[in-house]
């Protein structure tokens, strides 16, 4: 003889409710880790950091060097002297002699239209990577008020980190898709480096970022170099800041 066990009848939509419940649940639970006090913490620090080195840079005007680079090989090298403007962005005097008008090739039409394909080619370089330096200056410096918006947004997040460094990972921050990590300083609570991912007009063509940071006698925090890579153009534009004054 069988026995018979009564189970209770399971309802047909409990299926869906418990997927709700869970969903909701999951949600609850991964919504604190944005509002964390150790991620609240970092993120307070690198927006009084960033506030702070703005208004300290506003004093130096520094000298940059500009390096372009076309699948390995060196195109052009700029010199600029650089200062803050009221408005926070930076002012730049070219300390470079005017460039020679190019001589014209002898060797009747077939000369001068190799030229003319050559000067075309610098152009084309050139216009890139005059964007790909215009990109690189919406992420840096990172903008205090950038940084709290990614944080309302839910858009960073705190990587574990050692050697007494902490990372923030912020994605979307200026464009769809692209992804920014600082790497701070724990003790000092200021940039150490920063990593970016981000594209030019399409998302197919990948533009990477590396900045390195240092610090001037009186501790304040700067951009000590650059390097924008756009990967489709094997281009590269190396930038170095150095020789701060006072103004």
């Amino acid at each position: 003889m069988k026995l018979r066990r009564n189970f209770p009848r399971v309802h047909p939509m409990l299926p869906a409710a418990f997927l709700i419940f869970l969903a909701t649940t999951l949600g609850a639970i991964a919504l604190p880790a944005q509002g964390s006090p150790d991620l609240q913490a970092r993120v307070a620090e690198l927006k009084e950091s960033q506030a702070k080195n703005k208004q300290a840079l506003a004093q130096y005007s520094w000298e940059e060097t500009v390096k372009i680079s076309l699948k390995g090989e060196d195109k052009k090298t700029e010199h600029f002297e650089v200062h803050q403007g009221p408005d926070g962005k930076p002012v730049k005097t070219s300390l470079d002699q005017p460039a020679a008008p190019p001589q014209e090739q002898s060797g009747g039409r077939g000369g001068r239209l190799k030229q003319h394909v050559v000067e075309k080619k610098k152009e084309e370089y050139k216009d890139y990577a005059d964007k790909m330096k215009e990109l690189a200056q919406h992420y840096v410096p990172p903008d205090k008020d950038d940084i709290q918006a990614a944080y309302a947004k839910g858009n960073i997040s705190l990587n574990p980190a050692g050697d007494g460094v902490t990372k923030l990972v912020i994605h979307d921050y200026y464009k769809p898709g692209d992804s920014m990590t600082l790497t701070i300083d724990k003790a000092q609570k200021q940039l150490q480096s920063i990593a970016i991912a981000s594209w030019m007009d399409d998302p197919k063509d990948v533009m990477n970022l590396t900045v390195g940071f240092g610090r001037l006698p009186d501790g304040t925090n700067h951009v000590a170099t650059v390097t924008i890579d756009g990967v489709a153009k094997q281009l590269t534009v190396n930038t170095t800041n150095s020789d701060y004054k006072k103004l």
